[in-house]
């Protein structure tokens, strides 16, 4: 509220945000942070003691309910190892959770899906940053993932047996720099082209918006390379 001229001050919206209801300050990375001046709202009258109590009251019921409190031994979840969690049926209910948020726009002549019969027999070019880096395919508050688990667009086809070609054209998102010969190369043998593009947490995350929706550098010219 401070950064939005609502308020003037940490202790002014310290008060806001207390009798609004808030009782909970997401302040990651902060030493001096909004709420460290309650006791001052406190002592000046701008907030009550109950008030307090009632803001704090299901703040900590809901962590003693999610057993935050208790000894760990009590916890079922303190003996779950990447076993478990990176079990067959885990990683198998992940995959049919990211086939079913696909979202197809355009399907011109019923190119999609690819036929399992066609991988081998066809030569594909993957092109694009994202088509083979790890690292951009992950969104914001995104945790850390284990490296064998990762497929890339190429690493998938290639695990299924597809002959693939690559070229990145750009190695970042900000696609600043662009090979277009490294494209045009790879694009021009194949029977049927991926281009990956978009922007990823180095382009845009929380705190770090963009002032329009174009493609960033150099990716609408690889995109129209790869179409033409």
């Amino acid at each position: 509220m401070l950064g939005h001229h609502y308020t003037q001050s940490f202790l002014e919206t310290a008060v806001a945000s207390v009798n609004a209801g808030c009782n909970l300050e997401l302040s990651y990375g902060m030493k001096n942070n909004v709420f460290m001046r309650i006791p001052q709202a406190l002592a000046m009258g701008n907030i009550t003691l109950q008030m307090l109590r009632d803001r704090v009251r299901p703040l900590f019921y809901t962590r003693m309910r999610l057993g935050e409190f208790d000894p760990p031994a009590m916890n079922p979840y303190s003996s779950l190892d990447l076993s478990v969690v990176q079990s067959p049926e885990h990683r198998n209910l992940s995959l049919e959770a990211a086939v079913k948020s696909f979202v197809l726009l355009k399907n011109v002549r019923g190119t999609l899906p690819l036929r399992a019969q066609d991988l081998s027999s066809q030569h594909f070019a993957v092109v694009g940053p994202f088509a083979d880096n790890p690292r951009v395919l992950f969104g914001d508050y995104a945790p850390v993932p284990e490296p064998q688990y990762i497929y890339t667009p190429r690493r998938g086809l290639e695990m299924l047996g597809a002959n693939v070609s690559f070229a990145a054209g750009c190695k970042e998102p900000w696609c600043r720099r662009y090979s277009r010969a490294e494209l045009v190369r790879v694009v021009g043998a194949a029977d049927v082209v991926l281009v990956c593009l978009g922007t990823g947490v180095d382009v845009e995350t929380e705190a770090k918006d963009r002032s329009d929706l174009s493609l960033p550098g150099h990716q609408l010219e690889l995109l129209q390379d790869a179409v033409q």
